[in-house]
């Protein structure tokens, strides 16, 4: 990397910081530091839910896939698509209608104190894995493209998304998802056609492409795994406690739906667009061997990008990934302050809370790191990510989505669904395999899925034929305007950070595409419409206000 793209990725993370900062005043109490006020604008809020879960490791992981094996990189993803649109439809209003700040206080709410400390120890216990999946991705692309030692970039950039969290809050993160998701579709878009060009154009990628590469599925990604990670998709989105959070935050059940709409959308889409730079470096260079395949995306960059526009991918690269971390982050520190410490200590003060918030953010994220730091003992992070999602996935987030539709099960019945589900996964993932059975990917994933789905059926036939008056009943919020107003101006200020950061990255992008040697109107162009979005977005927190 050249000094240019040094400057771009300080700028990124200067500008990130200072939206950061600009929210710390929002975050007076939990519900606002927690909840942005329940009255998060749903565009924002799909936005945001877009970023924290595409960018779990879509560069590395499925990069890694795409490299390998192409074309079933995309396939595995559009599973994510199906999971989005059938979340807004069925699951994401029932969530908003509980009127709940977190999934642990639905939990408290429906079904008591001690249901609720169980799920909440599993939660944060697996909620550890899966931030240190998060900031290991991030790690791996500075080790790659600055040639900063891995465990350096980890601690670097853990340090930099724990004191991010701690200022502003959901707001905070939810608002720089957005800005995220402007700067990096338009350094993505900028290296796709310069990709093709590093190879020779378009009719040279296919022409070169190993033989079966457009399989839509391959090797060990069989149908039997995408259907049942799609499953796995759709009980993860729709009842991760990260990602109820987009569902509680927006004033409505119908807002709820189209924040699982948008996502949806834009995964019908995105699949595609980040898939391709993996695939064409296939072609470009195909040497590249076990772990390495996950350093695919990012040495494609490295080829096609000029100065400072490699910063500026690498820069949207970073910290659109972070954002999945800032997210559970966010409400791993929700989860502890919220259900835990409060249950505690209930006489505390909203200004103590508020203090608890910010230190135990801190220390998830300390945690987060030594787990980060430890993956390349845990066999690479694609092992990690697809290893924990069918471990834990469905067994932890399934019951408590299926209490949204069922008044039969009690707190008994889903803890025992979910620890014996969990116990039965880690059996066949780490005990049987030493009596030499073990399971392939699709078989790990599909009994991940089918056991507490069979489980709970069974319960709740049995319920209904055996015991049919012996329900719990639902929860609906009760009104509450006491925020109304302050969320609007939130609100308002929200749009017009957006508009402000937008604008500067745009006039920034444009500068970068008239400094490059060669190929100037593609980065020139996707500047100037990032200007102009931003121009549109802060005249319409202004007419607003």
């Amino acid at each position: 990397m050249g000094t240019l793209d040094y400057i771009t990725i300080l700028l990124f993370a200067a500008g990130v910081m200072l939206a950061g900062i600009s929210f710390s005043s929002t975050g007076k109490n939990m519900k606002s530091f927690f909840a942005g006020g329940g009255n998060v604008p749903w565009w924002i809020s799909g936005l945001s839910l877009f970023m924290g879960f595409f960018s779990a490791g879509t560069f590395v992981v499925w990069g890694s896939i795409a490299y390998s094996l192409g074309w079933v990189s995309v396939t595995i993803q559009l599973t994510m698509a199906v999971a989005g649109l059938a979340v807004g439809y069925f699951i994401a209003p029932r969530w908003n209608r509980t009127g709940c700040l977190t999934a642990a206080e639905y939990i408290t709410r429906r079904f008591g104190v001690t249901t609720q400390k169980m799920y909440t120890y599993l939660f944060l216990f697996i909620s550890l894995f899966t931030t240190g999946a998060f900031l290991y991705p991030i790690a791996k692309i500075i080790e790659v493209t600055a040639d900063i030692p891995l465990n350096t970039s980890i601690l670097l950039l853990g340090a930099f998304s724990i004191l991010y969290v701690a200022i502003g809050g959901l707001r905070a993160v939810v608002v720089t998802d957005v800005l995220q998701f402007l700067i990096l579709f338009a350094a993505v878009i900028i290296v796709i056609p310069l990709s093709f060009l590093k190879i020779g154009g378009v009719e040279q990628f296919f022409d070169r492409l190993p033989e079966g590469f457009f399989q839509v599925v391959s090797g060990e990604y069989t149908w039997v795994f995408i259907v049942a990670f799609m499953f796995y998709n759709l009980f993860f989105l729709g009842g991760n406690w990260a990602y109820v959070q987009r569902y509680t935050s927006v004033s409505s059940p119908r807002n709820a739906r189209k924040v699982g709409y948008l996502f949806g959308a834009l995964y019908l889409i995105s699949p595609i667009l980040w898939m391709l730079p993996p695939m064409i470096y296939r072609v470009y260079n195909p040497s590249l061997e076990g772990l390495e395949a996950e350093n695919a995306y990012l040495l494609m960059c490295r080829e096609a990008m000029p100065s400072g526009l490699l910063g500026l991918m690498l820069g949207g690269m970073i910290f659109a990934t972070a954002s999945s971390l800032n997210a559970t982050l966010n409400i791993s520190a929700g989860v502890f302050t919220n259900d835990i410490f409060r249950r505690i200590y209930p006489s505390t003060s909203e200004k103590g809370l508020m203090r608890v918030a910010r230190w135990s953010t801190i220390g998830f994220g300390l945690l987060a790191i030594v787990v980060a730091l430890l993956i390349p003992l845990m066999g690479g992070i694609v092992n990690v990510v697809i290893s924990v999602a069918a471990l834990t996935g469905v067994p932890l987030y399934l019951p408590l989505i299926w209490t949204l539709f069922s008044r039969n099960l009690n707190g008994k019945v889903i803890l025992t669904v979910t620890i014996w589900s969990l116990c039965i996964n880690a059996l066949f993932k780490f005990v049987t395999p030493l009596a030499g059975f073990s399971l392939d990917r699709a078989q790990e994933m599909l009994v991940g899925v089918l056991v507490p789905a069979l489980m709970l059926a069974v319960y709740e036939i049995y319920h209904r034929m055996r015991r049919p008056g012996d329900q719990i009943p639902m929860i609906e919020k009760n009104p509450d305007n006491t925020l109304q107003n302050a969320a609007e101006t939130d609100n308002r200020f929200s749009v017009m950070i957006i508009g402000i950061g937008a604008s500067l990255s745009g006039l920034f992008v444009t500068v970068l595409g008239a400094l490059a040697d060669e190929h100037k109107m593609i980065p020139l162009g996707m500047g100037i419409l990032l200007l102009a979005i931003g121009i549109a977005a802060y005249a319409y927190s202004k007419k607003k206000s």
